[in-house]
Formats: C-alpha cells, sequence, structure tokens
C-alpha cells in the first residue's frame, strides 16, 4: 500500500479540540513576534498527541507552519479507532501495538488482542478481516483495565442498543449473531489493584440484560483496609464491595433473575496457557495460575500459589497493555520501555527531534492526559527554539516532503480529500440513523476521490 501523508491543517478544525483554559499551560507562555521568520514544524501522527502538539505550537508561535502527517487514510487516530463506540466521548488507547501474554496456544485461532477487537468493531482498516468468531458461550478478558470492560460491554450490549452509535454494520453485524453469554475478566491481583474507574463499573452494573458475578470471598477483610486508601479508589471498591456482598433490592434481583447474560471479576489469576481443542484447531479454555499477593497497595505483587485451575471458553481477549513501535532506524528506541528516549519531549541525541503522547512517556493516561503532556513537549520546542538551540535559516517544509513524494509517485491524500470522505461516511450513516457508517475498505475510499 503506498504511504499517505496529510497537509497542515488548523487545530480548530478538529472539532474535539478546545483551547486551554487560562492558566492551564505550562507556565512559560512566550509569544512569538509576527517580525519573525516562518518556522517549519512538521508533525508525524494526527491522534490526540499530534493535535495538541499543533494546537499549542499555533497558538504560541504566530509564524509557525505545522504540517501534520498521517499513516492512515483518514485522521483523528484513537479519537476515531478508540475504546466504545457507545462511548464516543470517552476514547482511551493510542499505541500501535499490544503485550503479548508471552505463554503457550496464544497463537491459536479465537485468541485476539484486545486492541485488535476494538479495532474490528471501531472499523481500523488493519483489523476489518478479523470477524472473531462468537458462537461460544464464554468469553474470557485478561486484563482488567478500563478497556477490558469496555471490550466486554460491547460483547454484552444488546445488539439493538449498539444500532444507533458508529460502530461499522459489519461488526454489529457479526455481534447479532453472537452466542456469547458469559464474559470473564481475569486479572492477577485483588480488587484493591483493578484498573478500571468507577464510572466504567457501575455501567458493567446496570447493563441490561446482564448480572454480575463475584466471589464474596475475594473481598474478605477489604472493609478495613479501604479506610487508608485514596477518595476514588475506596468510592470504586466500596462499589465492587456492595455489588459482592449486598442482597440486591426486589426490583434488582429481579431484573438479574431474569438477565440471559453474565460477566464477573475473577481475581488472583495470573494466564499460563491457552488451552487447545481436542482437535488442536482452536482455542477451548485457558490455564490460569492462582496467585497470591506479597506487599500492600498499588505495589503490591501477584506471586503464583502453584495451584492451578482451567476456565473453559471460546474466545480469549488479551488486554494486559499497550506499547508503541520503533518508527525508523534512525529514531531512538527503548524496547522494553515501548518509548522514544527523551528528556521532556527531546529525542535523546537527536537535535530537533521531539515526541509526545504515549511513545513519550509509555501507555498510561486518557485524552486530557495527552493534552498536558504534549503542550509540554510543543513548549519545550518553543523554549529551544528561542534560545537558538535549532537550526536557524529558511527550511522548505512540505515542498521539500512533495518533491520526494512525487518522486516516488505517491499522490497524498489531502484534508479536503478528508472531507469528501466524512461526508460520504455521514451521508451513508444518515439512513440508519447513525453518525456516520465508517469506510473500511482502503481501495473504496480512492476510488470514491477519482484516484
Amino acid at each position: 500500500m503506498a504511504p499517505r501523508c496529510w497537509r497542515w491543517w488548523h487545530w480548530s478544525a478538529w472539532p474535539r479540540t478546545r483551547p486551554p483554559p487560562a492558566g492551564s499551560t505550562p507556565s512559560s507562555r512566550q509569544q512569538f513576534s509576527t517580525q519573525e521568520q516562518t518556522t517549519q514544524i512538521c508533525v508525524v501522527g494526527s491522534g490526540p498527541a499530534g493535535f495538541y502538539t499543533a494546537q499549542h505550537l499555533l497558538k504560541h508561535h504566530t509564524r509557525a507552519r505545522v504540517d501534520i502527517y498521517e499513516k492512515q487514510f483518514v485522521p483523528f487516530g484513537l479519537v476515531r479507532f478508540g475504546v466504545a463506540p457507545d462511548h464516543p466521548e470517552v476514547k482511551s488507547y493510542g499505541a500501535e501495538d499490544n503485550q503479548a501474554l508471552k505463554i503457550p496456544g496464544e497463537e491459536l485461532p479465537g485468541v485476539f488482542s484486545a486492541r485488535a477487537f476494538v479495532g474490528w468493531y471501531n472499523g481500523l482498516p488493519e483489523n476489518r478481516e478479523l470477524v472473531p468468531d462468537l458462537s461460544c458461550d464464554t468469553a474470557v478478558i485478561l486484563g482488567q483495565g478500563n478497556v477490558a470492560l469496555d471490550v466486554a460491554r460491547i460483547l454484552l450490549t444488546p445488539p439493538e442498543h449498539l444500532e444507533k452509535t458508529d460502530i461499522t454494520e459489519a461488526s454489529l453485524g457479526v455481534l447479532r449473531q453472537s452466542q456469547v453469554k458469559t464474559v470473564w475478566i481475569v486479572g492477577r491481583r485483588g480488587p484493591l489493584q483493578v484498573a478500571f474507574t468507577i464510572k466504567e463499573l457501575r455501567e458493567m452494573i446496570q447493563l441490561p440484560g446482564t448480572r454480575p458475578i463475584l466471589d464474596p470471598a475475594d473481598f474478605l477483610g477489604l472493609q478495613d483496609r479501604i479506610k487508608e486508601v485514596p477518595r476514588p479508589r475506596k468510592r470504586l471498591t466500596e462499589l465492587l464491595l456492595r455489588t459482592a456482598t449486598e442482597k440486591p433490592g426486589v426490583e434488582e434481583a429481579a431484573r438479574q433473575a431474569l438477565a440471559p447474560r453474565a460477566w464477573g471479576l475473577r481475581f488472583f489469576r495470573s494466564p499460563q496457557q491457552v488451552l487447545p481443542s481436542p482437535d488442536g484447531r482452536r482455542a477451548a479454555g485457558i490455564r490460569l495460575a492462582i496467585t497470591r499477593l506479597e506487599g500492600v497497595g498499588e505495589a503490591a505483587r501477584a506471586v503464583p500459589t502453584g495451584d492451578m485451575e482451567d476456565l473453559p471458553c471460546g474466545l480469549v481477549l488479551s488486554s494486559v497493555g499497550y506499547k508503541s513501535r520503533p518508527i525508523d532506524p534512525s529514531v531512538p528506541f527503548d524496547s522494553k520501555l515501548g518509548v522514544i528516549p527523551n528528556m521532556e519531549g527531546r529525542v535523546v541525541d537527536v537535535p530537533g527531534l521531539y515526541c509526545s503522547g504515549w511513545v513519550k512517556r509509555g501507555p498510561t493516561g486518557v485524552i486530557t492526559t495527552t493534552m498536558t503532556d504534549s503542550f509540554l513537549t510543543s513548549q519545550t520546542l518553543l523554549q529551544d527554539l528561542e534560545a537558538g538551540l535549532l537550526p536557524s535559516g529558511p527550511r522548505p517544509g512540505y515542498s521539500a516532503i512533495k518533491a520526494v513524494l512525487s518522486s516516488r509517485g505517491v499522490q497524498p491524500i489531502s484534508f479536503s480529500d478528508w472531507e469528501k470522505l466524512d461526508a460520504e461516511e455521514m451521508s451513508r450513516g444518515q439512513g440508519a440513523g447513525k453518525p456516520r457508517e465508517k469506510l473500511l475498505d482502503p481501495q473504496e475510499m480512492l476510488r470514491l476521490l477519482g484516484r
């Protein structure tokens, strides 16, 4: 596939971006003079980190020219391909790869990364051929973060509740035929160490047509131990405790009794092997090591007790973390941490190169975290520019890139091209009462653009 690139566009073209409130940006707020020469800046990646960095640069340097380049046919990164179509306001992953389980059987059909599964139902072209087999009655999700709960919710939500979201029609068709009735969400540690937040947990508890399964034994002694924990963790754990140990009211008990589907949290379990079906052709279960905790609180470590448990299932989704990939041999990369080595956004030993987002700090936080982080990288760049640490003199900017692309026979997709694709998606979605029907096939996109 020929590479694509995007010309520069102003940050206000991204409606989800808002100017920062007064006082929220880094303390140094220099405004470069309009008398200075134009500064050419290239941003690689049109997700939140890229756009927020560009926004801050343009706001604080009136003579900056920023070109944003993107490998996909469409912009906006995880804002478009993020976690859950029923949560358009909450997107929380932004790295190109996932952490491998590194256990036997991981390669079996029926085992997917949560990242690929999310990409499938959100229309990421590279995942459009995934088509998971949902003919099993039990799915296991490894990991207990927000992405794990989002994936569980999509698996268990009645399809009619997703019809008015921007979920792709292809994935919705598969979900309509799903036979999955039970989803287990498995973690190595205990209730005090879960990584999801209270909002996502509350939604799972209230999910229509489902009932929660929590083992009260996992919560013994927890009431006393949560007295000193930070308030958000305390509220989250109290909700878990109530759900696990309190008898539901009459109305809720009746709802749960009629629920055709269930989800549950399995604590103190570490995956050891994906078990094959008798013919060895697909996943049929997962072997879990039972663990105990050493230490307390967030720093507690899961260590094996020596006992094992086999959990039958036909679908295994790994949600144990994300990682960035190296982009080019000329750019330093720490493969262990999955980040570009940097000092406050300055790439180590490569003057003039900066990084932002998860490739800068690792896969933590959500979009607001990325916004602050990107503003800091931009501020670092502007400080270096003002201090004369960056090359001076005119630079060709996009015209040089355009010449290289032209010599290679590459015709980039422009922002006006994207606007045509955007209008087509919204037009297709309008007939079905959806915000849009995402285009999935790169060749179809090119045809629509007359290529």
